[in-house]
């Protein structure tokens, strides 16, 4: 975990001032890191079935993929509003500023489906918990979320205590 960790660096002030942004470029240009976060994610499910992987826009998409790949499922994307083309159904959060929303196309998860929900940051809790809700009004069963940090002063997993969180970092 220690060269994981290593290759995402802090970059200040992003995207507003107060902010210390976790970039996660440095590990994405290095094809053995790449496959160490990959197989790390993997171990952490146990050999769980899943059907679909569930990538919350827009870096949940880097590893998402690649874990749908590996485990034989599907791919599923969660988007912002207006950016699937197909009917969707749609799932407000609440920001520390105001109310935003994630969409889903409502055939992506079937009756039953075991999804794992995967997204590159868990901090307040509140994208990941959208897109369990989602998830679940379609039928589908959350297996795991899964994320490559944690920043755990934020109190995310407290939104996500009735599931099981895998954490590669957690800060």
């Amino acid at each position: 975990m220690k060269k994981i960790e290593s290759l995402i660096r802090n970059i200040a002030d992003f995207p507003k001032k107060g902010i210390q942004f976790k970039d996660i470029t440095p590990l994405l240009k290095d094809p053995e890191a790449v496959r160490e976060t990959v197989a790390a994610f993997i171990e952490g499910l146990d050999g769980k079935k899943i059907d679909k992987v569930v990538g919350i826009e827009a870096r949940g998409f880097f590893f998402g993929m690649l874990l749908a790949e590996k485990l034989n499922a599907g791919f599923v994307p969660i988007r912002k509003p207006g950016k699937l083309p197909y009917k969707t159904y749609s799932e407000n959060y609440e920001l520390e500023y105001g109310v935003n929303s994630l969409e889903i196309h409502q055939d992506a998860i079937s009756l039953g489906e075991q999804v794992l929900v995967h997204d590159d940051v868990l901090a307040t809790g509140g994208t990941a918990k959208a897109a369990c809700n989602l998830i679940e009004k379609m039928g589908g069963t959350i297996v795991q979320c899964n994320f490559l940090m944690e920043l755990e002063f934020l109190k995310g997993a407290e939104k996500l205590d009735k599931y099981p969180i895998h954490s590669i970092i957690k800060y």
